[in-house]
């Protein structure tokens, strides 16, 4: 029984995630001028449509993964690096956000139920925002640094998305991605202890 209610938590704190971060993108993209990912379906808050199969076991198994990428269109935006980077951070920025009202609600709700919820949420949130900052394609931190490569750059940026699938894999299996996104985990859980 332990165990079913551990895993039902589990896929809690794994579609809040998947969801505030794809939506984040979705509706700030939606401000900026740019309705794809509206026009998709995928400004919304449901998992099931941004899930995706791999990135969900990734998760499971080692809390980092990846859900479905929202469809944007920079050029729609007036200022292309502009909405780029802010869109590109959004959804990092909701799993924060949501993060620290679970902590504040954690800090003031004593009881064991909202606990367990509330901390795979956090895990969760703080997790995927850490990962979709490491400066790999398709990852929002790759949207952040691409925004500013500049033009005569592009051959070499484009090689580097190529091979980003396989860069993906060693970093997974290998477990290296854990290297780069220690740091960035410091400085979130940082961030949430202001509201401890």
């Amino acid at each position: 029984m332990y165990i079913l209610s551990n895993i039902l938590v589990q896929i809690v704190g794994i579609a809040v995630a998947i969801s505030v971060h794809e939506f984040g993108h979705a509706y700030s993209a939606h401000l900026l001028g740019d309705d794809t990912a509206k026009m998709y379906g995928r400004m919304t808050l449901n998992p099931a449509k941004h899930l995706d199969i791999m990135g969900l076991i990734a998760m499971l198994i080692v809390h980092i993964g990846w859900a479905k990428p929202v469809p944007v269109n920079p050029n729609n935006f007036k200022n292309y690096k502009v909405g780029n980077v802010i869109v590109s951070l959004a959804g990092v920025t909701a799993n924060i956000i949501i993060s620290i009202i679970c902590v504040i609600i954690k800090k003031h709700v004593n009881m064991y139920a909202i606990t367990e919820i509330t901390s795979a949420i956090i895990i969760y949130n703080v997790s995927f925002a850490a990962f979709n900052l490491l400066p790999i394609p398709p990852l929002d931190g790759w949207g952040v640094i691409s925004s500013f490569i500049p033009y005569k750059y592009n051959e070499i940026a484009y090689k580097y998305e190529s091979m980003s699938s396989i860069i993906f894999l060693v970093l997974i299996i290998t477990g290296a991605y854990s290297i780069f996104i220690s740091p960035i985990i410091n400085v979130i859980w940082d961030i949430l202890y202001l509201f401890m």
